[in-house]
């Protein structure tokens, strides 16, 4: 079973970076793709970017590529994504979620992804 428990939020200026976590306790990590979304207040949950199971693939949002970077470490069970040049509009609570399904394919489909951890607020101030 998939649990996932995000961390690394917080309070940031413009332009200053963050490293969000991704670490899976049900030990079943490698078996999925791991996607990251946000959602700000009264916004639906967008997309951001999201890694293979085997860590070989990402996607990207248009808005964070060049920026925002996903890799995972199998060992540590854990999916990072680094941030950099974060902007105001970012704050958001950030999630990860696990896809549902078993495949090669990486979606930037939300709906493709479940097991949602609780989320990490992070604030951009301008």
């Amino acid at each position: 079973q998939v649990q996932l428990v995000e961390s690394g939020g917080g309070l940031v200026q413009a332009g200053d970076s963050l490293r969000l976590s991704c670490v899976d306790s049900g030990r079943t990590f490698s078996t999925n793709n791991i996607g990251w979304f946000r959602q700000a207040p009264g916004k639906d949950r967008e997309f951001v970017a999201a890694i293979s199971r085997n860590g070989d693939s990402t996607r990207y949002a248009d808005s964070v590529k060049g920026r925002f970077t996903s890799s995972r470490d199998t060992a540590k069970e854990t999916v990072y994504l680094e941030m950099n040049s974060l902007k105001p509009d970012e704050t958001a609570v950030y999630y990860c979620g696990a896809d549902r399904l078993l495949s090669d394919y990486v979606s930037i489909n939300r709906w493709r992804y479940d097991h949602w951890g609780q989320g990490t607020q992070v604030t951009v101030s301008s």
